[in-house]
């Protein structure tokens, strides 16, 4: 089976993918979201994708949600996973030596406490937190060092030389299983995501919130995006649960108020995964 992935081996996209397929499975590394669905529209050879769509810190990743629409893939699964960032170098390196750490951007803002109390080592952004690892190896680079995963440090022989630098502990991204298929529900489904448009009048949101409610579903997010070329219209996108699937299919009783009702994938709800290290989640 083969999975497009945003990033390197045994980055985040990386270890989600493993999480939700398992081991045997081969990744195509991708640099950009927009190459990833490129890859899946055109490469009969790959299957699936694995998509990140929200972090708990830094909400919604509003691009992915345009590609979703763009490229109308459909959501068959999804990944919840604690991202734990670690302080990676070579074997037998020490804090004090460093004068570089490299990683994404983002990883960079997620442990700035911890390196605001090291002002003397640099910080680079690089594309992607597991390709900083490989990087800082093959440069031989001793006083350089990455943030990544711990499964980054062991994929490339490296060291964890600090563990749990993140800011916040409590720190998830979310992650779509994207297929060009578009089939019926997933077996065991208890989770939709649906993309629908208001017409522009006073109360309509809340006529299709009542109708979820009364059809006891859980509303567990709403994001909402400008349509381009429209102004003040938007697209929203809602993720819901239940418990009786016949709740859900009463729900889309909102097709009589909304337009261009889609349902993008109907998918098991993902288990929050603490760490994972290969093999069995953690």
């Amino acid at each position: 089976m083969k999975v497009a992935i945003q990033g390197g081996r045994a980055s985040f996209h990386d270890i989600a993918s493993r999480i939700h397929f398992g081991e045997d499975i081969t990744t195509i590394e991708c640099e950009t979201f927009r190459m990833l669905c490129e890859k899946l529209k055109n490469d009969s050879a790959i299957d699936f994708a694995l998509m990140a769509i929200e972090n708990s810190i830094a909400g919604s990743i509003l691009p992915n949600y345009a590609l979703l629409k763009e490229y109308d893939f459909a959501i068959i699964g999804e990944v919840q996973l604690r991202i734990k960032m670690n302080l990676v170098g070579h074997p037998g390196t020490k804090l004090p030596e460093l004068n570089k750490v490299m990683s994404h951007y983002m990883a960079l803002l997620q442990c700035e406490d911890f390196l605001y109390k090291h002002p003397g080592i640099e910080k680079e952004e690089y594309y992607d937190t597991a390709d900083a690892v490989k990087y800082v190896k093959e440069s031989g680079h001793r006083d350089w060092a990455a943030i990544a995963s711990l499964y980054a440090a062991n994929y490339y022989k490296m060291e964890l030389l600090a563990e749990g630098i993140e800011t916040v502990k409590q720190n998830f991204t979310r992650f779509f299983v994207l297929s060009r298929e578009k089939k019926s529900k997933v077996e065991g489904a208890s989770k939709a995501t649906l993309s629908f448009q208001l017409p522009n009048k006073v109360g309509a949101l809340a006529e299709v919130l009542k109708i979820i409610v009364d059809n006891k579903i859980n509303l567990t997010k709403i994001q909402s995006l400008p349509i381009i070329g429209k102004p003040n219209e938007y697209t929203f996108y809602v993720d819901c649960e239940w418990n009786n699937y016949d709740d859900f299919k009463r729900s889309i009783g909102i097709n009589s108020i909304v337009t261009d009702l889609k349902i993008l994938g109907e998918y098991k709800k993902g288990e929050m995964i603490d760490d994972y290290t290969g093999g069995q989640p953690s």
